[in-house]
């Protein structure tokens, strides 16, 4: 609990001693002994009035501030009418009196607040303890000392030192030094990540042994760490419909509620169906059960609760809307490269033509793609065992989704797929390997072919049997790579359909092509700059944290920080429990009411029974909202 909690506790806990005193000293005919009759009446009232006034008076103070700027219906303005009501049946002769049920239901009511704040707050600790990760400095060498710096004046390529037990404060790639990072505050994951010389590392992760340098390749505006902070921050302003329509039904309903108990207050006496002050009290019994707190705080407790346990297995949602979104997921679409492969190519052969040493084919494909960050580019040219001349290249241009052309010594030189070949009258021949083929031609002339590979990830094939499992009834993969890469790829994994050789347009129309068939909402999955499009335009857009282009995390609404698509079934999982956890309150908690609702219309049910119809539905409530926060059942 914090500060404001625990005073509010002391504050409930006095006024409960002093309520349970009040009434056993009337209970036990003290006052009437002391005071006589009618005084009795008049000092239990009086009595009965501070525990009220303590417990509740930030409720009324609450209740005149919202009357005076026009927001008279809520929550508070209920129990204040209520209660006050009750204590007011003292001036009724005929009727008992009930200003022990009204302090009750204050103190109750309180009780019910502070544990919805409890609720709330655990449920934001559970978030803040993971995303606790935005480090406060930066230790910089400067004159062969280190000074501790503040993470935004760190540069581009400075070099940092991470000692044992700090957090890594920008994004970089370690220039010395070797240790083990705890990632489990970015990726849920609990084995820690060897890393070592010219390995990347991400801000936010802990350096558990060795001394590291990292030299930096982001500003810290740009760097994991923040874009975590401001995905979980603005998490929270983007509301599901369910939630948008209890907020509406409650504005709605607040006003109605509280006509129809003034109508059964004043109506039937008015009639001549009985005595007023019977039908005050149940008017005010009705006031008390119709309280809507129980939707309107177990609701968005329930989503901040699965954004929460989603976030303790390296998910972050975006928003609740994605996360209601997600749980109607019926078809899932990826894209290969990165997303359900590594991404790590490698060169496992040069065919040359004949009379072409391979060498130089390599070479000349080298210098090409010598301004290119893609992972087929990035492959290519760690194969080149020289040096890259830059002062060589005249120029270099990339063809998206074809490959590149350049000019080296005075030659053209083409590097890419068929399409690219094709494009500018080249000849070309497939190659009896499967794998991606890099054509390269020069000044016209076809030289040869670089077949290209890449990993299928070790988790991929249990991510496409565990989202078949989870009722997700297409998996489909969209690819750039030629026919005989994707077909087996999805062989190998168990995919239901596959396209290939697409251009990041075509990966648009194919996605609008299945959304038309598809009967649920569709995911996408992807890493790439690329897909950033797709992503975009899918009814949810989920992007590779870890390894992921920033332009696709932005587009996207779910982020992997652990690069695993097999935690996107744990997603699909996890937001179909928080759904179920969702319409589990909302069935209750109305339904519970209108059944109070009814029986205190007709005069069964009293003040206590109403007390539980709002305090008890809304504990039982938030106690199952909770439940939302727990992990267990879907890893």
């Amino acid at each position: 609990m914090n500060k404001k909690q625990k005073k509010w506790l002391r504050r409930i806990l006095i006024a409960l001693a002093l309520f349970f005193a009040v009434m056993a000293v009337d209970k036990l005919g003290v006052l009437t002994a002391v005071f006589g009759e009618p005084g009795a009446l008049y000092a239990s009232f009086v009595l009965y009035l501070i525990p009220y006034l303590i417990a509740g008076h930030d409720v009324l103070l609450k209740a005149w501030r919202n009357i005076r700027r026009g927001e008279a219906f809520d929550e508070s303005f209920l129990m204040t009418v209520a209660t006050i009501g009750a204590f007011a049946m003292v001036f009724f002769p005929d009727a008992d009196p009930h200003m022990a049920e009204g302090a009750a239901v204050m103190l109750f009511y309180q009780v019910g607040e502070l544990f919805q704040s409890y609720a709330v707050g655990k449920s934001r600790k559970s978030i803040a303890a993971m995303m606790d990760i935005a480090p406060d400095y930066a230790n910089i060498e400067r004159d062969g000392a280190l000074v501790q710096a503040d993470p935004d004046e760190v540069r581009i390529g400075d070099v940092i030192v991470v000692k044992p037990g700090e957090r890594v404060p920008i994004d970089g790639v370690v220039v010395e030094g070797a240790s083990q990072l705890d990632t489990a505050a970015l990726t849920g994951e609990s084995v820690p990540r060897h890393v070592e010389e010219g390995a990347e590392v991400i801000s936010g992760c802990i350096n558990m042994t060795g001394v590291l340098r990292v030299r930096t390749t982001k500003l810290f505006g740009a760097s994991t760490v923040s874009r975590i902070l401001e995905l979980v921050e603005n998490a929270s302003e983007k509301k599901a419909h369910t939630e948008n329509f209890i907020t509406r039904f409650a504005r709605v309903y607040t006003p109605i509620v509280t006509l129809a108990a003034l109508a059964i207050a004043i109506v039937p006496p008015l009639l001549g169906m009985g005595a007023w002050s019977d039908w005050i009290l149940r008017g005010l019994t009705f006031l008390v059960v119709s309280c809507p707190c129980a939707l309107v705080i177990s609701v968005p407790l329930s989503f901040f609760g699965g954004i929460g346990g989603a976030s303790k297995l390296g998910i972050l949602v975006k928003g609740s809307n994605y996360l209601e979104a997600l749980s109607e997921v019926d078809t899932v679409v990826f894209d290969k490269t990165g997303t359900l492969t590594n991404g790590t190519f490698n060169v496992v052969a040069i065919h040359a033509q004949d009379g072409v040493d391979p060498d130089y084919v390599l070479s000349m494909a080298a210098h090409a793609e010598a301004f290119s960050d893609h992972p087929i580019a990035v492959s290519v040219k760690e194969a080149y065992s020289g040096a890259i001349d830059q002062a060589r290249i005249a120029q270099a241009t990339e063809e998206s989704g074809h490959g590149v052309s350049a000019k080296i010594d005075e030659h053209v030189v083409l590097v890419g797929n068929d399409r690219l070949m094709s494009a500018h009258g080249s000849n070309w021949h497939d190659c009896e390997l499967t794998g991606t083929i890099l054509h390269v031609a020069i000044d016209g002339s076809y030289v040869g072919h670089i077949v290209i590979a890449d990993v299928v990830k070790d988790d991929a094939v249990q991510a496409i049997s565990d989202l078949h499992a989870a009722g997700v009834e297409r998996c489909v993969m969209l690819t750039g790579d030629r026919e005989e890469v994707a077909r087996a790829v999805a062989a190998k994994l168990g995919l239901d359909e596959y396209h290939a050789q697409l251009l990041p347009g075509d990966k648009v129309e194919q996605v609008e092509r299945i959304l038309d068939s598809a009967r649920g909402n569709l995911a996408f999955v992807g890493d790439g700059i690329n897909d950033a499009p797709v992503l975009t335009r899918a009814d949810v857009g989920i992007a590779m944290g870890a390894m992921g282009s920033d332009a696709a995390i932005e587009a996207a609404d779910i982020v992997l920080m652990d690069d695993k698509p097999s935690n996107i079934a744990r997603a699909i999982r996890l937001a179909r429990r928080t759904m179920r956890i969702v319409h589990q309150n909302i069935v209750f908690a109305i339904g519970v009411k209108v059944l109070i609702l009814i029986l205190a219309a007709f005069g069964i049910a009293n003040m206590w029974l109403a007390v539980f119809g709002d305090v008890g539905v809304a504990v039982i409530a938030i106690l199952n909202a909770m439940r939302a926060m727990n992990t267990r059942s879907v890893r």
